[in-house]
């Protein structure tokens, strides 16, 4: 592909042979595509050349951040050009006049954090995987353990300069905080996996950094009391930050993980919680929880005042999904149903699991109602565990639809998610959302095959 190669001017940053096999993946490894480039992009205008003569040529484009995506959204299906962001990763500007940033998209989520919180500000959104790039929190709108007080990356996203299939640059919102102005072509993007456009610079809501911060761990006899009282904390009207349920048996692998143990060994599940805001107002709330969670079933209610300690139980929370990988090959899934139904779906999820023999860790944000489940294969062989684990998935998204839920909360749909996606979701939805595709990129060359796109031939909405 010489072509790359003159718009580029640098030959290390095209690859077109021995391409790394983590650029045909994602974060888990198990799906694999093909590609005949691999192009690290360094400015708007690279990428806009690069899409421009792409589009042309019909070649299919499939845009990266870290990589660290759990569907396959960065799978290059059609094989073509991936194009990673990884070396866009700069903050253009700090606006304290208008509390945002400005940043490119291969910044690290920790990097942009770190950055902000040393200038006094804070930036909510949270997802656990803190080495993910903000371009790819933007494409798959990712949540985290905050969005029960903050909200998800939707709500921090004033404004994206984005490239189209056809190499089009736009900028579609700006700094202001109200836009009532036509269409929110912004809104659009955000979430969309890279199916509509490539991102190449981000404007971000920041807001003031909390003074003080504080958890506690609630453990419960059941994972059916524990989630069961969540609603109960929140009507409480004390609003926590974080509100996170974990099963006694998950916890016991993040234990294993990560060499912190939980207190309670005989609880038969925790609700985590993290308040923060000026110190006076924390420490109400702190002790207003006390006695609404032991009213409510509580074993027990354990501030974590020392922050090494709180750092190091939310450290187990946070390796949850990787304390499972290292024991089994997994399927995580991040189903969401309404708050108040989060205990039955948990109990249906028990009930499957009993019936078909499949184990199903649970935990996640119980603020929130979005459920993390991983699907364990054991010791299966492939053909069995394919079976097994199609069997079960379609059992729990069907499920979580009955319940008014939808198929993911944070990790998008991708390749992984997609079949279950198309079967539950009403045509109607479909199509606007293919009809869409269409008019942006005629073509289908931008991350096609994912998510809600329909391919024609084996898709049966």
């Amino acid at each position: 592909m010489d072509w790359l190669r003159e718009i580029i001017g640098d030959e290390s940053r095209v690859i077109t042979e021995r391409i790394d096999e983590k650029y045909l993946s994602d974060t888990l490894g198990r799906l694999k595509g093909n590609a005949s480039a691999l192009v690290f992009v360094r400015s708007t205008g690279e990428v806009s050349e690069i899409l421009r003569a792409a589009h042309e040529r019909r070649i299919p484009v499939t845009p990266r951040g870290a990589g660290t995506n759990l569907v396959g959204s960065t799978v290059p299906e059609d094989g073509g050009i991936i194009l990673d962001f990884s070396l866009m990763d700069r903050v253009l500007e700090l606006d304290r006049s208008t509390m945002t940033a400005t940043v490119e998209p291969g910044i690290l989520l920790q990097d942009l954090q770190k950055y902000v919180e040393s200038e006094g500000f804070f930036y909510p959104p949270d997802p656990g995987e803190k080495q993910s790039t903000i371009g790819g929190n933007i494409s798959s709108n990712a949540g985290g353990m905050r969005a029960v007080k903050y909200g998800v990356t939707r709500d921090y996203v004033r404004g994206l300069e984005v490239v189209l299939a056809d190499g089009t640059i736009m900028t579609v919102g700006g700094k202001n905080v109200k836009d009532a102005s036509g269409l929110s072509l912004k809104n659009l993007f955000i979430g969309s996996e890279g199916t509509l456009c490539a991102i190449t610079k981000c404007i971000l809501k920041l807001i003031p950094k909390p003074e003080f911060s504080m958890s506690a761990l609630i453990p419960y006899p059941d994972l059916d009391s524990g989630i069961s009282s969540v609603l109960e904390i929140l009507r409480a009207n004390a609003n926590p930050t974080a509100v996170e349920f974990i099963g006694r048996d998950v916890a016991k692998l993040g234990e294993d993980f990560s060499g912190v143990k939980y207190p309670r060994p005989d609880a038969g599940s925790y609700i985590l919680l993290t308040f923060d805001g000026r110190r006076e107002e924390v420490e109400d709330n702190v002790k207003r929880i006390r006695g609404l969670a032991l009213n409510t079933g509580a074993m027990e209610y354990i501030p974590l005042d020392d922050p090494d300690y709180a750092a190091d139980i939310w450290k187990v929370r946070g390796a949850l999904v990787k304390a499972v990988e290292a024991t089994s090959e997994q399927e995580p899934v991040d189903i969401v149903v309404p708050i108040s139904r989060t205990a039955e779906f948990i109990r249906y999820v028990k009930d499957v699991e009993a019936k078909t023999g499949v184990r199903m860790v649970s935990f996640g944000h119980a603020g929130d109602g979005n459920v993390h489940l991983c699907v364990v294969r054991g010791e299966r062989g492939e053909e069995e565990w394919r079976e097994k684990l199609h069997e079960v998935m379609a059992q729990i998204y069907k499920k979580a639809y009955e319940l008014d839920g939808v198929t993911s909360g944070e990790h998008g749909i991708g390749v992984s998610k997609r079949e279950y996606f198309l079967r539950e979701t009403h045509r109607e939805n479909l199509a606007v959302m293919n009809s869409i595709k269409d008019a942006l990129d005629p073509l289908h060359i931008l991350n096609d095959k994912k998510s809600y796109i329909l391919s024609g031939e084996n898709d049966n909405a």
